[in-house]
Parts: C-alpha cells; structure tokens; sequence
C-alpha cells in the first residue's frame, strides 16, 4: 500500500477572474446559484458569499489593495476673540461642529466632517482595521 501526502490543505485557491467569472455566470438569466456551484464544483454558499463580496467592492480579498482618494486640507483659523460671535452657542461647539472623530485604538483617530461620503469613510476604515 502507497501512501501519498498531498498537502495540508484541501481547499483551492481561486483566482480573482475565477471569481469573477463565476459570480456574473450566476447573475445570467436563468441560472441559479446552486446550478453554478455544481457545475463548477463549488459550494453554493462560497458563491453567496462572492457575490456579497461584489456588491461591497470587496471581491479580490486581501490581496487586491483598495485605494482610496485623499484630500488634505488645512484647518481652519480659530475665530478671533475680538470679531463679534453669534449668543447661539458657545465657541467649542462651534468649532467642533459637525465633526465626528472615531477612535480606532492603538492611538489611531479618524475626524471627519459630517458630510463625509459613508462609502469612502467605510474604505478607509476597512483599511485602517486591517492593519
């Protein structure tokens, strides 16, 4: 009797086309899921799973580094205590108007304005927890 070890590991390594290729043959017309799977040998959750994937933009895993557009901006100059403030609110509230700060940990912090774009914020926080 021969044995032969092949490796540890069953699992295939696909490829980010593979998947793509097979992530759009699930989306033809009359074809399912578990169609595909079959036929390509795949478990139909792993395909589910790849098509979340798609639709987040995150498809290619870890090995596809994601680039996000950064822009840097100066911070603008403190009021003068001599120009006249509105009675409304107080000057720290003013200045910290709309701005969201996120402590991620590991002294890493995130400030962003209230009208950041969430899907962008999401990028660069996905990045930022992966390191």
């Amino acid at each position: 009797m021969q044995v032969n070890v092949l490796g540890a590991e069953r699992r295939r390594r696909w490829s980010y086309d593979e998947k793509v290729r097979l992530v759009e043959e699930t989306l033809q017309a009359g074809e399912t899921v578990c169609g595909v799977a079959r036929r390509h040998g795949v478990a139909h959750s792993l395909l589910f799973t790849w098509r979340r994937q798609a639709r987040q933009g995150r498809l290619g895993g870890d090995s596809v580094p994601a680039l996000v557009p950064v822009e840097i901006t100066p911070v603008a100059a403190p009021i003068s205590s001599d120009a006249p403030q509105p009675a409304s609110s107080p000057p720290a509230q003013r200045a910290r108007a709309g701005i969201i700060e996120i402590e991620l940990g590991g002294g890493c912090r995130v400030r962003v304005d209230r009208d950041v774009d969430v899907e962008a914020l999401q990028r660069v926080l996905e990045l930022l927890r992966r390191r």
